[in-house]
């Protein structure tokens, strides 16, 4: 990944070594014991390059055992008047402390300095989300005595059914559909599997579209994924934003669709119906319950409308 020769390219400061070589030991075990993506692997290079940097030129420090709680704090000030937004700010927390959790675990620190730390996080935009007639209308606008409509109608009951990430549907293997048991297995972030309940519509839909659509479109079968282009190919995130956006406006829904607004229909409804937090958490494929925590959010945003809307008393 090349820590010590990013450090020393263009115009920046060069990293300090002792930094250099923790990172360099995180970096490596997070390869081999955790099988983190080669995504996750650079993010945690950059942000912690970045770190190392400030700490030289701001504070002083060069070796990762002079750094104390109130260096961390400062730093994420730092990046907080930088203008990060709340996905940067949050991935920083976590690529530091897990540097420093790998360091004080591998006794190479005696105490952990960003174990307490939190990221100054700025005010979290509320996901918007569909209401229940929209979403009743986007379902059932594919027309689905066409190949390509019953594909279309398959993979927007079973995205809205499940909520997987777009990424997650259009790669689902074929091999993963347990339909006679109404789960099918995803392969999400990190590598991490988990088992997700298919509702009985979206199970018919997926048993019409794999024995009447799907042989139109691949009929020599070789295609490994549920879903196909007309190509006979695997889908695309693309080809299906666009799909989702073509059927949002057929079904006269006025904003625009997307599939991540499917999925956070998909959580926001789940809770306003009762259920669990947790049950939610596992469903999303979320490894942290504070980024399921936001829906609760939306869900009570939400009722608070429905309420000023129609009660007699609820324009206060």
């Amino acid at each position: 990944m090349g820590t010590r020769a990013q450090g020393r390219a263009g115009n920046h400061a060069p990293l300090p070594e002792a930094f250099e070589l923790a990172i360099e030991g995180f970096i490596g075990q997070a390869r081999v014991e955790r099988g983190l993506s080669v995504n996750t692997l650079e993010a945690y290079n950059r942000d912690l390059t970045r770190f190392g940097r400030w700490l030289h030129d701001h504070q002083g420090i060069v070796a990762p055992g002079g750094v104390e709680h109130e260096h961390i704090s400062l730093y994420f000030g730092s990046l907080l008047d930088d203008g990060l937004s709340r996905r940067s700010l949050a991935r920083h927390r976590v690529s530091i402390r897990q540097l420093f959790r790998f360091l004080h675990l591998e006794g190479l620190l005696p105490v952990d300095p960003a174990a307490q730390v939190d990221a100054p996080l700025p005010s979290r935009a509320l996901p918007e989300v569909l209401n229940q007639d929209e979403v009743e209308r986007l379902l059932a606008a594919p027309d689905t005595n066409t190949a390509l409509g019953l594909r279309d109608a398959a993979m927007l009951q079973l995205m809205y059914s499940t909520g997987l990430r777009v990424s997650e549907l259009v790669t689902l293997p074929l091999a993963n559909l347990e339909l006679r048991a109404g789960f099918l297995r995803v392969r999400g972030k990190g590598g991490k599997e988990r088992m997700v309940p298919m509702g009985q519509r979206a199970v018919d839909l997926l048993r019409q579209w794999l024995a009447q659509g799907r042989p139109q479109l691949d009929p020599t079968g070789r295609a490994a994924t549920v879903f196909v282009s007309r190509r006979a190919r695997g889908m695309t995130r693309q080809t299906f934003w666009h799909r989702v956006r073509h059927h949002g406006l057929s079904a006269g829904v006025a904003h625009k669709v997307s599939p991540h607004k499917l999925r956070h229909s998909f959580a926001t409804h789940l809770l306003e119906h009762g259920a669990d937090l947790r049950v939610v958490q596992a469903l999303l494929g979320h490894a942290d319950i504070s980024t399921t925590e936001i829906y609760t959010h939306v869900a009570r945003e939400r009722l608070r409308r429905i309420h000023h809307d129609h009660h007699p008393r609820g324009d206060g």
